[in-house]
């Protein structure tokens, strides 16, 4: 394993650096003419339309290829029934890049429920069907077709998450590596600009692609184990391979639960003892089951994803082995975080920051979305067990310094089209974790806990943020930025360690509603979601309450949730229905739970156990799973209690649970009885069926301002919509709560897809980098 890091922007520069920096990377022939190029070096091929912004897979690479000297071009969501857009830009001199693009591609294309999406945020016009369903395998089978003899590296969430044998949702069964069935000859997952650096000039000074088997955060398919490695043996229940624990430095030492919150005492996660390094991680792999072994046992699957998950600190993790056939699929140690130094570096490229011209006027939602925010920071140690981040780009938070990102706000001043003063959020994948981790680096490097803040916040956590607070102070002083929002997700459980930020936050950056998610009321889903009790999210909205009253400010908490999660049954969802109803909370959309490759509940999804404790046999933690289509359907409907289209499955659901009690118009009563079903909305709400202070929370036309009393939420004759100005900066009411008293009751737009196709604050979702 090479362990000798040299800084990504130290590498010394590839001759092609004399070409200089193209305004546009190439997307055609005649623009690499233009250019004085007569071949490329490294080619992508992207399943998303190609944007020139940070936010976006193949141009934060592309960029940074370009900087180490290489010629880049782009093929951008080529047509794949045959291989002729896949030879547009000729044969590249090093390899192509696969990657199906920002999102995977088969939940862009499918809903929770298998249903087909009509539409794609990453296409102009919103189109769809402009990606073939799992993208990475077919991209990767025509380029071998159009030049078999150049070698395929695969990048991208779609790949990363899908880097050892894995549950497939959608066709119900365990696959092998994505790496296996692309046949491709090198896979990079996570933050991984350090190991495509290294992939690229190794390969630029005439080494051999079958040579590359040592480089963190990549994995290769070989004929053996290398011997330089020793193999720790985990791939049974029964006799576990003695696993390297290194020195424990909680030993002796509480728990970390010191400040856990409500209901959080399932998940133990305890101290092991401390004892002499057995195996040094850089020279041992933990071999874990074969995919033969896994696609037929589901307890075995939970095993295996308990070992993976153990090894994901990029200090003390070791490499994988898993045997797929007579091969071996090598996962090498997880790739070391970036610097804030190598972060700036990233940031700064000279990215145009608009989407190619090829695309002309045509609208590209997720850029509309995205083009003035600023992601500040990668990574999450929140560890939620439905969300694929931590597996993704680690739970170490890599930071940008303040400087970066107050050029990057004048970048924006200076590059964006029609850009008004407003910035739509400075975030990342959680809004509140810039510059914080952990406050004993020894720990850092050795801990194996798969959450920082559950089932408490951990007491070498530093939870201080100050840093954010100044960071919000500075970016309101840059001249021209009238409005700084956060749009990330908030942590509200590490927010209450910090009132100060609280205030600051809905003082100055909430615009109407604040997005937080408490995901459920039960304890029996949160803690197999990992995620604090509700005591934590009353009191956090005690203090946001507080603080908008303070400020003069009508604002309030949007709360997303989760239907059919892993540990939930029909009582809990029946609970949260009750708590939405004693709320005043309807819901507009909601989404069922959906298991995406590698998290933990998907594997307790498939598995019907509880990968987070340790798995055996005779003796496991099982889950409850709702995995029929009506026992899913019921979960969501619950969410919805005040649809009248719902009303017959709950009322059979609360009979057959024996809560007859909870149907009927009395107070404490979820559904109403038969006869009320043929009553028009103005009749139930004059019967007073809904509660008060009604809110829309979808973002659409139809959504009533806050600050006009008389709004009735009709769309504006010229044809704009509230949603359109607030985007756009103008003084809109998108986003604001609705003072409707015609309407009474509090609207929730739930939808679960906002987390997996929202790019404003999934900026995760990368290439090789993210």
């Amino acid at each position: 394993m090479h362990n000798q890091i040299t800084p990504i922007h130290e590498h010394k520069k590839y001759w092609a650096e004399c070409f200089g920096t193209a305004p546009f990377l190439p997307t055609s022939r005649k623009e690499m003419d233009a250019l004085g190029w007569d071949s490329c070096d490294i080619i992508i091929v992207t399943g998303d339309a190609y944007v020139d912004h940070p936010s976006f897979g193949m141009a934060i690479i592309g960029r940074l290829l370009e900087a180490q000297g290489f010629r880049v071009g782009i093929i951008a969501q080529p047509r794949w029934n045959n291989k002729d857009d896949f030879m547009s830009l000729g044969k590249p001199n090093l390899f192509f890049g696969i990657t199906a693009g920002n999102m995977d591609s088969m939940i862009n294309r499918y809903t929770a429920d298998r249903k087909l999406r009509h539409d794609d945020a990453y296409t102009p016009n919103n189109e769809g069907g402009k990606r073939p369903d799992r993208a990475t395998l077919v991209y990767s089978q025509r380029c071998k077709e159009a030049y078999k003899e150049t070698p395929i590296v695969l990048g991208g969430i779609e790949a990363s998450l899908r880097r050892i044998a894995h549950y497939d949702y959608w066709s119900d069964k365990v696959r092998r590596s994505v790496l296996f069935d692309a046949k491709a000859d090198l896979l990079l997952f996570g933050n991984a600009e350090r190991a495509l650096i290294e992939v690229a000039h190794r390969l630029a000074d005439g080494e051999d692609m079958s040579t590359l088997t040592n480089i963190r955060g990549t994995a290769v398919n070989l004929a053996e184990v290398p011997e330089r490695y020793t193999v720790i043996d985990s791939s049974r229940i029964e006799k576990p391979g003695k696993a390297f624990v290194p020195t424990n430095p909680y030993v002796v030492e509480e728990n970390c639960s010191d400040k856990a919150t409500e209901q959080s005492d399932v998940v133990e996660i305890k101290p092991a003892v401390a004892r002499p390094s057995r195996h040094d991680a850089t020279n041992s792999v933990v071999r874990i089951p074969a995919f033969e072994k896994l696609k037929n046992d589901r307890i075995l699957y939970a095993h295996a994803s308990r070992i993976m998950h153990l090894e994901t600190n990029p200090h003390s993790g070791r490499a994988l082995v898993q045997k797929h056939g007579d091969r071996e699929l090598l996962v090498n140690q997880p790739p070391i975080p970036l610097s804030t130094e190598e972060m700036d570096y990233v940031f700064g490229l000279p990215y145009a920051r608009v989407p190619h011209p090829m695309y002309g006027k045509a609208k590209i939602p997720a850029y509309d979305m995205i083009k003035t925010s600023v992601n500040i920071m990668r990574g999450c140690f929140g560890g939620c067990s439905f969300c694929s981040i931590t597996e993704h780009e680690g739970r170490i938070i890599q930071n940008r310094s303040q400087e970066s990102i107050l050029e990057e706000l004048e970048d924006i001043k200076r590059k964006v089209p029609g850009f008004t003063g407003t910035i739509s959020d400075l975030g990342g994948p959680t809004a509140n974790m810039y510059r914080l981790g952990c406050s004993v680096p020894k720990a850092e490097e050795t801990c194996r806990r798969p959450s920082c803040v559950f089932p408490g916040i951990c007491s070498k956590l530093n939870t201080d943020h100050k840093h954010t607070i100044d960071l919000y102070r500075a970016a309101r002083k840059v001249d021209g930025i009238k409005k700084v929002m956060i749009a990330s997700g908030v942590r509200y459980d590490l927010a209450i360690e910090s009132p100060e930020y609280v205030k600051e936050l809905v003082t100055h950056h909430v615009g109407g509603y604040l997005k937080i998610a408490p995901e459920h009321t039960e304890k029996g889903p949160l803690d197999k979601m990992m995620k604090p009790g509700m005591g934590t999210y009353d009191r956090f909205k005690e203090m946001f309450e507080k603080y908008s009253k303070e400020a003069g400010k009508k604002q309030y908490l949007i709360p997303y949730f989760i239907s059919a999660h892993p540990g939930t049954e029909d009582e809990d969802m029946v609970n949260l229905a009750m708590w939405l109803k004693s709320n005043n909370y309807e819901c507009d959309q909601v989404q069922n739970f959906y298991p995406s490759p590698m998290c933990n509940a998907t594997a307790m999804y498939y598995s019907e156990t509880n990968p987070l404790k340790r798995v055996k046999y005779k003796k496991r933690e099982e889950v409850p799973v709702a995995k029929g289509e009506r026992q899913r359907r019921l979960h969501k409907a619950l969410l919805r209690y005040h649809d009248p289209d719902n009303w017959p499955m709950i009322r059979e659901a609360l009979i057959s649970m024996g809560k007859k009690y909870l149907i009927g118009d009395k107070p404490g009563c979820l559904v109403p009885a038969e006869d009320i079903d043929k009553s028009t909305p103005a009749q139930r709400r004059k019967s007073g069926r809904h509660g008060a202070n009604r809110f829309a929370t979808k973002h659409t036309k139809n959504q009533p301002d806050i600050r006009n009393p008389k709004s009735n939420g009709k769309p504006k004759t010229n044809g704009s919509s509230a949603g359109n100005k607030q985007q756009g900066g103008n003084k809109g009411g998108q986003g604001k709560p609705a003072g409707n008293k015609a309407h009474q009751a509090n609207r929730l737009d739930l939808s679960a897809e906002d987390k997996t196709k929202a790019s404003n604050w999934m900026p995760f979702l990368w290439f090789f980098a993210d």
